[in-house]
């Protein structure tokens, strides 16, 4: 069976699917045109003149993707042609908004509060290696299914880390997430959600007709066996943990939603929804009772206004930025971000929605939209079923967790201190995504490539033909 080019419909007998690197590229430049195009707005409208970096900036962000397109031309020709423009557009508005926020930090006061914009360029770069050095050493993604449980120690590893480690080196903002030593920090739960998904999909593969029985129905739901019980709990309970040791309330919803999703799709029992969502309720529910900063933070969601003087302001300010964004936004440079705290990081998604208005906002959820599409697509057509898991696992957590900030941003859910993929500052998660892109890029690949046609069978000694030679 042939891969297709860019649809699931298989393209007819003997014909070889587009590689479309054309496309890609063309797509990378409107990406690199629309970034130097915001930036120049913003230096325009904040300071009246160009930046002296702009000729700088603009040759480093060229040259990074065009270093990207390379190496997935040489090394994923295949592979579906627009993961790397989204993740470049991206990129790209996350880099022009701390920018923005940059030189709002420098007219306070006259003083200067630091640039994060260039260290940010500087994170893109370092994730970018992580991008090929992914391409270079996977050249198979379903290799990776036989290090799935060293991976899976690997990140539980990771996860531990931050809970054992002294407050002073490992707590911000209230959780403890973080390995801070001589200025530089990690975040090693990012790197922890890819290892725990390629060990999810490895071992649900591997269990996926145990799960799928059903011992009895109830409410037309077919119910699996108390026994087989067993993962979606440890899931449970280990999510239930960091919440516990680390006060992470955005990483304990994330790992959990993610199990719950990859264990329905390799199963196709909504059975295992329904307990999920019965588990995440009752562990919400002991949470709100057991923990006071987890109460704290439910209270404030449901009436942000009563606590707006405390642990409220940042949402009221972030609510006040999008009402006073509107539908069109106020412009880039033409708002006032820099009032939400933690712009740059956890409200991002506020700043843009101020400045560029609802429709700016929705424009960048749609990127996502496509960005997460071409995930799903691509584990529809590829041929294994752990690269199917492993795609779905990895696209449905960018989709969860935009959908987790952008609802603690509006105030549709409560605040968790998970980062917009890509666009938020912060190199951990921007590092850690770019190796979760490589790796849809890898498994979009092997779905689109044609299948090498089997070698023809070698005759038999007793069937091959004789010939009589004479001297």
């Amino acid at each position: 069976m042939t891969g297709p080019s860019t649809d699931p419909r298989t393209p007819p007998a003997g014909t070889t699917p587009p590689k479309r690197r054309g496309t890609e590229l063309a797509l990378l430049g409107f990406a690199v045109v629309i970034t130097l195009a915001a930036q120049c707005i913003v230096d325009l409208t904040v300071t009246g003149s160009l930046s002296p970096e702009l000729a700088t900036f603009g040759t480093w962000f060229t040259a990074l993707w065009a270093v990207a397109h390379l190496v997935v031309r040489r090394f994923a020709p295949y592979a579906d042609p627009l993961l790397l423009p989204c993740v470049a557009v991206l990129v790209g508005l996350g880099l022009v908004m701390i920018h923005r926020l940059d030189l709002a930090g420098s007219q306070v006061g006259g003083s200067t509060t630091g640039e994060d914009a260039p260290v940010q360029l500087l994170w893109a770069t370092v994730g970018l290696v992580l991008f090929v050095a992914v391409l270079l050493v996977v050249r198979d993604h379903r290799v990776l299914s036989r290090f799935a449980y060293t991976l899976a120690l690997l990140g539980l590893v990771l996860l531990a880390i931050p809970a054992v480690l002294p407050a002073s080196i490992s707590e911000v903002y209230g959780a403890k997430l973080w390995i801070r030593v001589a200025g530089f920090s990690i975040q090693p739960g990012e790197f922890a959600k890819i290892c725990l998904i390629i060990f999810f999909a490895a071992y649900l593969v591997d269990k996926r007709d145990v799960l799928a029985l059903a011992s009895r129905r109830v409410l037309r739901l077919e119910l699996p066996r108390g026994r087989d019980l067993g993962p979606v709990v440890l899931a449970w309970i280990a999510s239930i943990l960091v919440l516990v040791f680390e006060r992470d309330l955005g990483s304990s919803l994330l790992l959990f939603g993610i199990f719950v999703v990859m264990l329905y799709v390799a199963t196709e029992r909504a059975s295992w929804l329904v307990i999920g969502l019965i588990l995440f309720a009752g562990g919400a529910f002991v949470a709100y009772q057991v923990f006071g900063h987890v109460r704290v933070r439910v209270d404030t969601w449901l009436d942000p206004f009563a606590y707006q003087d405390t642990g409220g302001y940042q949402i009221v300010q972030s609510l006040f930025g999008l009402g006073t964004g509107g539908l069109f936004g106020a412009g880039l440079g033409g708002g006032r971000p820099d009032q939400t705290p933690v712009a740059k990081s956890d409200f991002i998604a506020s700043a843009i929605g101020e400045e560029l208005g609802l429709f700016g906002l929705v424009a960048v959820i749609v990127v996502y939209l496509v960005l997460v599409e071409r995930g799903l697509r691509t584990s529809l057509v590829v041929r294994d079923g752990f690269g199917k898991l492993l795609a779905a696992g990895l696209a449905f957590a960018v989709a969860w967790q935009v959908f987790v900030v952008l609802g603690g941003v509006t105030g549709l859910l409560p605040l968790t201190g998970l980062t917009t993929p890509f666009l938020a500052y912060g190199g951990s998660s921007l590092v850690a995504n770019f190796g979760l892109v490589a790796l849809l890029v890898r498994i979009s690949d092997a779905a689109r490539r044609p299948v090498a046609p089997a070698p023809a069978p070698q005759p038999k000694l007793v069937d091959a033909p004789t010939e009589v030679v004479q001297r």
